[in-house]
């Protein structure tokens, strides 16, 4: 018998296999990106608050700080710090219109007087009414 005349009937032919193993791959791989860059956006996110500069508070420790003796650079400078706390609420938008009548005659003068009980009642009330 010569080889190529013999006919095996044992080996049977390739039968296609399913193979998910890629898209299990590409799912798990989107997934490990997904969580790498939610970490990373975190990350900035933290740092970068951290370091926030907050006008607000810097302004309030201003205010609070202010030597009532000195009653022209007081009137000048809670004129120009209360302004950024005035938009809150109509009601501190009226005390500050308010506070800044009072202290009108405080300003523009070469040589002024001490602030009377009156207007220093109404600057500790609208440093009371600041909320940072």
């Amino acid at each position: 018998m010569q080889p190529n005349s013999i006919k095996l009937h044992d080996i049977k032919p390739l039968m296609p296999i399913e193979d998910y193993s890629l898209y299990y791959f590409i799912v798990l791989s989107i997934v490990a990106i997904g969580i790498v860059v939610g970490i990373i956006f975190l990350l900035v996110r933290f740092l970068r608050g951290r370091k926030r500069y907050n006008q607000r508070k810097d302004y309030f420790q201003k205010i609070v700080q202010l030597d009532l003796n000195d009653s022209k650079k007081t009137a000048y400078d809670l004129t120009r710090y209360g302004a950024l706390f005035s938009e809150d609420s109509t009601r501190h938008k009226e005390m500050y219109k308010n506070l800044v009548e009072r202290l009108a005659p405080y300003k523009y003068k070469k040589d002024v007087d001490g602030f009377d009980d009156e207007v220093r009642g109404y600057i500790e009330l609208y440093k009371g009414m600041i909320d940072v």
